[in-house]
């Protein structure tokens, strides 16, 4: 079985950078919605190749890579496996084809990143110097989540020598069950946001809906209260509310219809400030549960620098700190929904936008991978000098 199907073909074309790899183990696809995976390894892929491996697809045929290249140095591989191939069987075949990606491509003590201790088994004949667990989401509160994922978790904590986490709320869960974990919130690229203010434009889609609008933008799933969307848009028939992303583990029919409220699907992060250009209001309307108990929406700093004024439930991450310096208007319900975007709409956007400024100002994608590169690099040359004694100073830096 030939389990380098679209690798040796094309490995040639790219020259091996001095950094160490990154290979990242992610349970979010490249092309879903632009979000920490991909702002983070975009910047890893100036320094350094980054092979981004997603979950599986099932096809005809033996088990093989799908290999492309979003952006450059950011090699995608997707496994693509047999139909009817079971669980257990699946895991084996993608340990092989790891291995095989490893060893055609001279992937070595590389950088092994994680969005998910669901793909930990997927690596064992992988030679890493580091280990990262980049914890975004508390994954086992959500729908459908695997059984094994806490055994998984706990084995993944055993082997990693860092772990980050996307906000304040999962830092405080996470800190004492390693010895070396890292809050690093969401972040923002203010400038690509800051365009909003600037374009006149509207997106065809969007300019047939009338103003005011109130928009949300992101995954529409079992964290949106719908209830709260359905009861404010019942109250506010002056209102159009604006839905932009794809919906995902709920049935559709679930969604609130009312004249007022319009979906448009998912739109390319490029196109963001566009959209968000002709809306009065940024709205985070999450509902309270599992499921939201540990998110740090990137959608907050990103509708702020967006020059939004944003309403939003009681997330923690969001509370804390963006509601008590009263950057966000918090609400609970419809009626306080109400209120709340009546209060927002007045007040002083000047003043709004340099308070956000100043706050945001050390948020950067920048900075934060900036950070992230330093303690791989520290935990790099922990691991060099234990194995390799004295003459770790002669292997290339993790740092890039």
């Amino acid at each position: 079985m030939d389990l380098s199907t679209g690798i040796s073909s094309q490995r040639t074309q790219y020259n091996k950078p001095r950094n160490p790899d990154v290979v990242c183990f992610s349970h979010l696809r490249w092309d879903f919605v632009f979000q920490r995976p991909q702002h983070l390894m975009s910047r890893f892929a100036q320094t350094r190749r980054v092979f981004f491996i997603e979950e599986p697809i099932m096809a005809d045929g033996d088990a093989g890579w799908s290999i492309s290249e979003p952006i450059k140095n950011l090699i995608r591989c997707v496994p693509q496996l047999p139909h009817g191939t079971d669980p257990d069987g699946q895991v084996k075949l993608i340990q092989q084809l790891v291995s095989e990606l490893s060893r055609d491509w001279g992937i070595d003590k590389c950088v092994a990143w994680y969005y998910t201790p669901m793909m930990l088994e997927w690596a064992e004949g992988l030679n890493s110097a580091v280990v990262v667990y980049d914890c975004m989401d508390e994954l086992s509160k959500f729908r459908f989540a695997p059984t094994r994922l806490f055994d998984l978790e706990r084995r993944l904590f055993g082997k990693a020598d860092l772990v980050f986490t996307g906000g304040n709320s999962l830092y405080n869960a996470k800190k004492k069950q390693h010895r070396s974990v890292h809050e690093f919130p969401s972040s923002i690229d203010a400038a690509h946001f800051r365009q909003a203010l600037f374009n006149r434009d509207d997106p065809a889609d969007q300019a047939a809906i009338g103003r005011p609008r109130i928009g949300y933008a992101g995954v529409i799933d079992e964290r949106i209260d719908l209830e709260l969307i359905d009861g404010a848009a019942a109250a506010m028939l002056d209102w159009n509310f604006v839905m932009i992303g794809p919906v995902v583990k709920i049935d559709p029919d679930s969604l609130p219809r009312r004249a007022n409220i319009h979906y448009l699907g998912q739109k390319p992060y490029s196109e963001l400030p566009m959209y968000f250009s002709g809306w009065d209001v940024g709205m985070m309307p999450f509902a309270l549960n599992e499921s939201t108990e540990f998110i740090s929406p990137t959608k907050t700093p990103e509708y702020l620098a967006a020059g939004l004024p944003v309403v939003s439930t009681a997330i923690t991450d969001v509370v804390r700190p963006y509601g008590e310096r009263g950057l966000v208007q918090i609400v609970s319900d419809a009626a306080s929904f109400v209120k709340g975007v009546k209060e927002v709409v007045s007040d002083d956007p000047v003043d709004r936008i340099r308070r956000v400024d100043e706050f945001l100002a050390g948020r950067s994608w920048d900075i934060t991978h900036k950070a992230m590169s330093n303690l791989i690099k520290k935990a790099g040359e922990r691991t060099l000098a234990a194995s390799a004694g004295s003459h770790y100073r002669e292997i290339p830096s993790l740092l890039g």
